[in-house]
Formats: structure tokens, sequence, C-alpha cells
């Protein structure tokens, strides 16, 4: 049942300094790029926009354009 999740979209609660998984998945999407981010690879997120990113870059940037 663990493999259940692998390939899927999780829906994630972003908090300061750490998250929530409120849909299971092994994965979020970048809000700048929609690159795929494994869920143990996601450092980078705006708890205001309830965004992630993949990069430190492109968290800059989308709070740059206001977005």
């Amino acid at each position: 049942m663990l493999m259940a999740n692998k390939g899927r979209e999780a829906r994630v609660h972003y908090m300061a300094g750490t998250f929530r998984v409120l849909s299971p998945g092994d994965y979020v999407s970048c809000a700048a790029t929609g690159r795929p981010i494994p869920l143990d690879e996601l450092k980078y997120w705006s708890v205001a926009r309830q965004e992630a990113y993949a990069t430190a870059e492109a968290s800059v940037e989308a709070a740059k354009r206001g977005k």
C-alpha cells in the first residue's frame, strides 16, 4: 500500500518552518516553473501564498512579481 502514492501530487499546507501533508503524494509542483519537487527535497515555500518553489531563486522571483 505504500506505493499507492508514487507519482501522485500531494496537497500540502505550508507553515513557518514546516509543512503538513493534507492529501498523500510524493511530490508538489513548483509554482514558478511547474517542475515536480519530491517532498523529501522540499525546502522553499511561501506561507502567505501557500506555494512551493523548486529553488530559492524561484521563490525570490515570485515574491518580486507579487505572486
